[in-house]
């Protein structure tokens, strides 16, 4: 962990700026009829799960350039996510891949406590081969014509649950790459049945306070036709298997011109939305850090969150699922984090009573532009006091690289060698 006084010490050098940006902000937002002190609370009750393998240099279909001080297991892993929490205090949960992250769940669990991290979220993982698994994931997995493979895939999956009760889990993910590359490769209609089979042999397992979350995603690795390709076959699927069952929507798993927020409020209205992974993207899958190329986006998926956050039974699970290519991992999840929290607190600024008159008149100018008034206001100084108040740092990634843990972690942990594509 990061040498607290370090923190203290960078947070001396900005507090009297912080501070007199937030009174001023504070000033401003009461000529609004906005309670800075609530809306500072109400961020500070906000959280959002690192992903374990996001802490690691990802990689392109054709190559992968490791950094310094990659993490070697899941310790190392755990260790990088305790020290983006200390500095954000805003991603309080590490969400497990299996089997990459396969571990005793007694040191994971030591861990975890060690750091003041819990866990999120259990992935599984059948869209690569494992050393232990005689089958291979080639033609698919739970989809896959083989029933033998499929069942291999199914104990996987209750194998991930299986660690997750230990650690304190209490949801599944589930995202595969069966499809097809050719036409004509696979009967669609009989794949999906197939799928559809295999996974409710994996709802079985499911301990009765769990959840397990269906993710769509548009294409790759399969290129012609995808099993879960979008939200309608999600829905789908999570409306054939049961009450536990949700959908998870990943931002960058949409065809360009897709309307993502109009899927959240869909999703919503039927009682199955899951959760989330934040990223961007610009022409394909989630290999951008959370607001790079479109934060207004963002803040639009939030704001239909915000708006119906009371609706009956919606619990839903925040987590960053990105590839860092070029940037140090840990400076890029701190930013998402931020990035996230940040569209939040915009979000909840959002004059719903105004907001609803103009939709009742049919203004859609002065609908849009409330929307872009909250959009516009820079909440910078709240997120920045939210920190100071939890002990994190005003300016987490100046923080970061004054402590020079990138560079102590890479004295201790064995370099990483290069090598082919694909993901961590």
């Amino acid at each position: 962990m990061i040498d607290k006084h370090l923190i203290e010490a960078e947070n001396v050098t900005r507090m009297d700026n912080l501070a007199a940006d937030y009174d001023a902000l504070g000033e401003r937002l009461d000529r609004r009829g906005i309670d800075i002190g609530a809306l500072t609370c109400r961020a500070t009750g906000f959280g959002v799960a690192i992903p374990s393998w996001g802490t690691g240099t990802g990689g392109t279909r054709f190559a992968r350039f490791p950094g310094e001080g990659e993490p070697n297991g899941i310790m190392d892993k755990l260790d990088d996510c305790g020290v983006i929490h200390q500095l954000t205090a805003a991603t309080p949960t590490v969400s497990l891949h299996i089997p990459w992250d396969k571990a005793d769940p007694a040191d994971l669990l030591a861990k975890a406590e060690e750091k003041g991290l819990g866990f999120d979220a259990m992935n599984s993982n059948t869209f690569q081969d494992h050393a232990d698994h005689p089958l291979s994931y080639k033609y698919g997995s739970l989809s896959h014509t083989d029933a033998a493979t499929r069942q291999q895939a199914i104990e996987h999956n209750l194998e991930c649950i299986e660690i997750g009760q230990k650690i304190g889990s209490k949801s599944l993910t589930v995202w595969i790459g069966d499809g097809s590359n050719f036409p004509g490769q696979t009967s669609m209609y009989k794949q999906f049945d197939r799928y559809l089979e295999s996974m409710k042999a994996v709802y079985a397992g499911l301990p009765d306070d769990w959840r397990i979350f269906s993710e769509h995603k548009i294409y790759e690795p399969a290129f012609y036709s995808t099993v879960v390709q979008d939200w309608g076959t999600s829905l789908m699927i999570a409306q054939e298997l049961g009450n536990k069952a949700q959908c998870l929507v990943d931002l960058g798993h949409h065809a360009p011109n897709v309307n993502i927020e109009m899927i959240v409020a869909r999703l919503i209205r039927a009682g199955k939305l899951g959760g989330f992974h934040f990223n961007d993207s610009k022409y394909g899958d989630d290999d951008l850090d959370s607001g790079t190329i479109d934060p207004f986006r963002l803040f639009l998926v939030f704001n239909e969150l915000v708006e119906l956050e009371d609706t009956p039974g919606l619990n839903l699970s925040h987590m960053i699922d990105q590839s860092h290519n070029v940037t140090d991992p840990i400076e890029s999840l701190i930013v998402s984090a931020c990035e996230i929290q940040r569209a939040f607190v915009q979000a909840s600024l959002v004059d719903r009573e105004a907001l609803e008159g103009y939709r009742q008149d049919n203004d859609a100018l002065m609908a849009a532009a409330t929307l872009r008034a909250a959009f516009r206001t820079d909440v910078e100084p709240i997120l920045g006091m939210v920190r100071a108040r939890a002990g994190g740092a005003i300016d987490p990634v100046a923080t970061y690289r004054a402590s020079g843990y990138r560079a102590a972690v890479a004295a201790k942990r064995p370099k990483s060698a290069g090598g082919g594509g694909g993901i961590v």
